[in-house]
């Protein structure tokens, strides 16, 4: 485990490093970003979700995910209501903070460096991409422009996300058994060699050079959030992984990934709709802060 955190963190202050020196800049960090969501991470999502075991993918981790994300939704609507009542847009946002991981930019590292299986990333990130995200942009069209958005309007949305149509792609192949032929697999393998390294290295260059947050959302609400995130859905998705029979290293890899901070696409979303854009941006901050410990404790506790 220390020698996966270690070649993460040596990765993501290497792009901090090249960013203080003026090497790499927003523009760099733009290109790298645009380069693993568009293209490698699409390549890495399909040729290892092609050559996990079906088993793996939709089995009791989608299930322990799954309830982790419905208990700490259910939670954080009951106590976001005790603290305030906030319009819909908002309260979506909120929600998103509490239980919405960063599959794309630190889970598939930590699942390939780390875990060791970055297969085990595919059922969260089909479960946010296939159901959390749709839900949650239906939602925000109709309270924010007052029309429900289009079923067509909402799977257009859907099947043009790239690491969705990675993911996809590479479950067809797992169920189906077919095997790419060579002068096929071998780009696409290659391709999805850059997919880890450029993720980390944006990131570093992102904390160097990205705003630092300032006077944000409430206090209590931005506790919630983060509380809900990086404690209380770890804790739950290894509970409800027990309850399902998972054991061992499954069920460490289920609550590792739980305890990921929050994505940053929840920030995209929030500044789409110009509501709760303040909390988005202080949430990711902090859980991403706060994971690292968080990862540290379960692996000590796992240990």
């Amino acid at each position: 485990m220390l020698e996966g955190f270690t070649a993460l963190a040596v990765l993501i202050a290497l792009g901090a490093l090249l960013a203080h020196v003026g090497f790499l800049t927003y523009a760099s960090q733009t290109m790298l970003v645009r380069l693993a969501f568009w293209v490698a991470s699409p390549a890495l999502l399909l040729t290892v979700v092609a050559d996990a075991d079906v088993r793996v993918v939709l089995s009791a981790s989608l299930v322990a995910s799954a309830g982790a994300v419905a208990g700490a939704l259910a939670l954080y609507l009951l106590l976001s209501r005790l603290l305030a009542r906030r319009p819909a847009p908002e309260t979506v946002v909120g929600a998103l903070c509490s239980m919405y991981v960063n599959a794309g930019n630190l889970g598939l590292p930590i699942a390939a460096y780390v875990l060791d299986d970055a297969a085990l990333v595919a059922p969260i990130l089909l479960l946010q991409l296939l159901v959390l995200q749709p839900l949650a942009l239906a939602v925000l069209d109709r309270t924010t422009s007052g029309r429900a958005a289009g079923a067509g309007r909402i799977l257009l949305r859907t099947v043009r996300n790239p690491l969705m149509i990675g993911a996809l792609l590479g479950l067809v192949l797992a169920l189906t058994g077919v095997t790419l032929p060579t002068l096929v697999r071998a780009p696409v393998d290659l391709l999805g060699a850059m997919a880890v390294p450029a993720m980390l290295l944006a990131y570093g260059v992102s904390l160097r050079l990205g705003p630092r947050p300032g006077a944000g959302a409430p206090v209590a609400e931005l506790a919630l959030v983060v509380g809900l995130k990086i404690v209380v859905q770890p804790l739950l998705a290894h509970l409800v992984g027990l309850a399902v029979g998972l054991e061992d290293a499954a069920l460490y890899a289920v609550t590792v990934l739980a305890a990921l901070p929050t994505a940053q696409n929840v920030f995209v979303l929030a500044s789409r709709y110009d509501r709760g854009v303040v909390l988005a941006r202080d949430a990711i901050f902090l859980s991403t802060i706060g994971a690292v410990p968080a990862i540290v404790v379960i692996t000590a506790l796992a240990a």
